[in-house]
């Protein structure tokens, strides 16, 4: 099962993430903080965003602006380009819990092959290749 602290503040499930999945120089996901992430992870004006730091949450369901312009941007980029939304998915996390979200992200991601993780930057299994 996917883990909570792989979902990012803006809904992104970093489980499914290219850079989480590469076996070389792998991300360790969003809510790492170890001194060696990369730069676009540290500076991310999502993560650092005051209103969600402050937050009891700390995604941005919380947010009086959600969407902000950002969110806005990686939602219209994340579902034109990887059928995937970063606002269905912090709504899913609203609405019905984490719980309920990882079961759903589990389930709609698992390869039926392997049982790896479908990546769904390339849409197709890494571990495997099955799309």
């Amino acid at each position: 099962m996917i883990q909570p602290d792989l979902i990012a503040p803006c809904g992104m499930n970093c489980a499914l993430c290219l850079a989480y999945q590469r076996p070389k120089n792998k991300c360790l996901g969003c809510r790492d903080d170890t001194p060696k992430k990369a730069k676009t992870r540290q500076t991310c004006i999502i993560k650092t965003c005051e209103t969600i730091q402050s937050s009891s949450s700390h995604f941005c369901y919380d947010c009086p602006d959600k969407p902000c312009k950002r969110l806005r941007q990686l939602d219209t980029r994340y579902r034109t380009k990887y059928a995937m939304s970063m606002i269905d998915n912090l709504n899913e996390i609203k609405e019905k819990g984490m719980n309920s979200f990882l079961e759903s992200q589990t389930a709609k991601y698992t390869c039926p092959t392997c049982g790896g993780l479908i990546c769904v930057h390339r849409g197709q299994c890494l571990t495997c290749k099955k799309e």
